[in-house]
């Protein structure tokens, strides 16, 4: 579904930040990214959505035994690709003024005819499709409300059914609990938790229990390369090789 193959990254003064990232993700993980801060957690899922081109590598997108490069895309062809990729944004990355139905509506803009976007244009049956995702993360009840009047966590799930509007093969999630409290982090990830069966899930965490408490997979970047991919109950040893000083401050459980 998603291959990562020998990607490699600078950072604008020419440090190298990824130098040689490569590994494969399927339908029915829910892949956990973890490391030490500014190790290009977040770089690394960007240049996976076309946000961000490597400098060397490529990043294959399979689907339908058809196999396509998205990195070196542009416009109409990189769009097209992206359709296949959900993000969910740390901070939720709402329009505050709009609906949460709107909101969720904007998530196939990719999609649909240029001009009917601009107007918000929907059809019923996309408006229907839109509910029904806004229900699986259990707040079709808000889809009347402005984005603005939500809590954190819950425009963290509008996000969530955004994503899954576009109906993506892999949905990626930068942070999804940042600056949540324990309840709503709790909530989040019980909703993210189930979709794997409809798709692969990637996601940045900065706590490596959150990673074994909900995911199916750990990757953990160090140095600029995969320093860990495994089993998401990684040992005390080998955490404290992939965060350096970091691991004694390490977030618990929500638990």
């Amino acid at each position: 579904m998603l291959s990562v193959k020998n990607i490699a990254k600078k950072l604008p003064d020419g440090r190298p930040l990824l130098k040689d990232i490569s590994f494969e993700v399927k339908k029915g993980e829910f892949v956990g990214i973890i490391g030490e801060s500014g190790v290009g957690k977040t770089v690394l899922l960007r240049c996976i959505n076309g946000l961000t081109i490597p400098d060397t590598g490529e990043i294959i997108i399979s689907s339908n035994n058809t196999h396509q490069k998205i990195n070196g895309k542009k416009g109409k062809e990189l769009r097209s690709l992206q359709r296949y990729i959900g993000m969910i944004f740390q901070g939720s990355n709402l329009v505050k003024r709009l609906s949460v139905i709107e909101n969720v509506l904007t998530g196939r803009l990719g999609r649909i005819n240029p001009l009917r976007s601009l107007f918000y244009g929907f059809t019923d049956e996309e408006v229907d499709t839109a509910l029904n995702a806004l229900e699986k993360v259990s707040i079709q009840h808000l889809a009347a409300r402005r984005a603005e009047t939500l809590s954190g966590g819950e425009m963290q799930r509008v996000a969530i059914a955004r994503a899954l509007f576009q109906e993506p093969q892999i949905l990626l999630a930068d942070e999804p609990i940042a600056n949540l409290d324990p309840k709503n982090t709790e909530l989040v990830l019980e909703h993210l938790l189930p979709l794997k069966k409809e798709m692969a899930i990637m996601g940045v965490f900065h706590s490596p229990q959150i990673v074994r408490d909900y995911c199916t997979r750990a990757i953990a970047l160090k140095d600029g390369v995969v320093f860990y991919d495994g089993r998401p109950d990684i040992s005390s040893s080998i955490l404290e090789q992939i965060y350096g000083n970091e691991f004694a401050v390490q977030p618990v459980s929500v638990a």
